[in-house]
């Protein structure tokens, strides 16, 4: 029989090779910590990321299949350690930095992370932990001056990778090795992790870019954090793609990023949706300022307000498109596009299907099930669990005894409970722990939350179920002005009464100058559940 080269490695250093080759002017631009900009080309880039590679092995002693934690904004060095790790076998492990530090602790001594390399400013927030970390041989300051610091065996990145021979050509691997350790923000026990591997993330970045596609006319902003889920792969998908990248650092303001937006003609940027509503009422604010260089943005991590998509489409020609996916799934596994035909319907009509979690990426497989696991009709009426599988998604949790609670039968449950249509989007109802069950009948805080937040008073919303005597649990909402505006109680609950059932009403909406987030920017359920329960009491 024929023969084809089917078992030649999917290796994410053949991608990177050929953006080096073809592309090697394109710039990176990157805010450092003391926010002053950097630029440099692919070219340049790849030197220190051959030079880093090298000083892995010669100067820190890590060889193929060491653990590298990295503590740091989105900025260039990071993207040089993601490269450098990736295309020599080592494993990226990205340390989210709002965690709390017994969280932080955890993961560097479940991943044996060897080294952490750590931007300067965020130091002071590893110093106290460092004696707890095990398995950590040395600290590597990311910048070029050392500063004072208690952090044992430091050194800084330029004089690591200053006087070090450069890597030659990158090894053949296995492709389904791991390349990077991602964990997940852990809002319940101990936070789980996830392997990706060369394969998984290959496969993620070939069909996500057939699904959305980045050229190298695009200049992509990652807001999105590098140190959750990979930044949704767009470190790679960029650089592959031979994009131009700009990595904000860590002014994350709307001010500060709508500036980048406009000086460096940003094309296409990702986030979660607080961080689109912050430059949504900043941009309102300020019509003169010229953004019409994006086209679109990647919106993700909760689900994404209607009035928002609304708002920028209406008012900038900016397309939000959602999507949706975990840290378990690599991590993007849904898109949000219109079907054709769709793009002639008024846009009411359009926001229907854009609103919802999108269609499953080319390659995965996903279904309903309900409690008892049978599966549902994709009618759009039916809701139960989203399970999902598919080449790049998790099939465990590393050394994790809780991978059987979400691994079933080559299915991963997502404690999404959706219903999908019959056109094939995925509608996510609620989170499984999110949903209100109100005298024994469902109510969608997600719903609630997109209703509340189309009225122009409201810059956030979140709802939750508290304890109630009669019905067991009711909704109470708690909302964030928008700066300027003033609304009311009963004025926000006239304004639902036409837009949702009079049964799911909350029975409060509190007024509060700010909603708790997580570690990866999510309003924090957990913590206004616990805040508020006793309210209705």
């Amino acid at each position: 029989m024929p023969h084809m080269m089917d078992d030649f490695p999917l290796l994410l250093s053949t991608l990177y090779d050929r953006a080096v080759r073809l592309y090697p002017g394109q710039e990176i631009v990157s805010v450092e910590s003391d926010l002053s900009l950097r630029r440099q080309t692919y070219a340049e880039t790849d030197g220190r990321i051959r030079r880093l590679a090298a000083a892995f092995g010669t100067k820190l002693g890590l060889g193929e299949g060491a653990i590298v934690g990295t503590f740091a904004w989105n900025n260039v060095r990071h993207h040089e350690l993601y490269w450098a790790t990736t295309n020599t076998g080592r494993v990226c492990h990205t340390l989210n930095i709002r965690l709390f530090p017994e969280q932080l602790a955890y993961i560097i001594n479940h991943a044996g992370d060897r080294a952490i390399f750590v931007d300067p400013d965020l130091v002071g927030l590893l110093e106290p932990i460092a004696g707890e970390l095990d398995s950590v041989e040395a600290f590597i300051v990311m910048s070029d001056h050392l500063g004072d610091t208690t952090l044992p065996n430091a050194v800084t990145y330029e004089d690591l990778i200053s006087d070090v021979e450069p890597h030659g050509a990158w090894p053949l691997l296995d492709e389904r090795s791991p390349m990077m350790f991602c964990y997940t923000s852990g809002t319940t026990g101990h936070p789980k992790g996830v392997a990706y591997t060369q394969r998984s993330t290959y496969l993620h970045t070939i069909h996500n870019l057939a699904t959305l596609p980045i050229t190298a006319r695009d200049n992509v902003l990652p807001v999105v954090p590098m140190f959750h889920a990979s930044a949704w792969g767009y470190p790679f998908e960029a650089t592959v793609s031979g994009a131009k990248i700009t990595y904000p650092g860590p002014d994350l303001s709307p001010e500060g990023l709508v500036q980048l937006f406009h000086e460096e003609r940003v094309t296409f940027s990702a986030g979660v949706p607080t961080v689109w509503l912050g430059i949504q009422h900043h941009l309102a604010e300020h019509p003169e300022i010229d953004v019409s260089s994006i086209e679109k943005f990647l919106c993700g991590g909760s689900a994404v307000p209607r009035a928002m998509i609304d708002w920028y489409w209406s008012n900038r020609g900016i397309r939000v498109v959602q999507a949706w996916g975990m840290t378990e799934t690599n991590p993007v596994a849904s898109v949000a596009l219109l079907k054709p035909g769709m793009e002639e319907w008024e846009h009411q009509r359009q926001l229907d299907f854009m609103e919802t979690a999108g269609l499953p990426i080319l390659g995965l497989e996903v279904k309903i099930v309900d409690e008892e696991g049978n599966a549902l009709p994709h009618d759009g009426e039916a809701f139960g669990e989203l399970l999902i599988r598919g080449p790049w998604i998790a099939a465990e949790y590393y050394n994790d005894p809780r991978s059987p609670q979400s691994f079933v039968d080559g299915w991963m449950r997502t404690g999404d409970v959706c219903k999908i249509t019959p056109e094939g989007y995925i509608r996510i109802t609620d989170r499984s722990k999110d949903v209100i069950k109100s005298g024994g009948e469902w109510i969608s805080s997600i719903d609630l939350e997109n209703e509340l937040m189309a009225h122009p008073a409201v810059k956030e919303a979140a709802v939750v179920g508290v304890k109630h005597q009669k019905w067991q649990e009711r909704p109470i909402a708690v909302a964030v002005l928008a700066p300027g505006k003033e609304t009311s109680e009963e004025e926000l609950l006239e304004f639902l009464e036409d837009r949702v059932a009079k049964w799911w009403l909350p029975d409060r909406i509190l007024f509060i100058d700010a909603i708790p987030k997580t570690g990866t920017g999510k309003f924090d359920k957990k913590v206004v559940r616990d805040q508020y329960s006793e309210v209705l009491m």
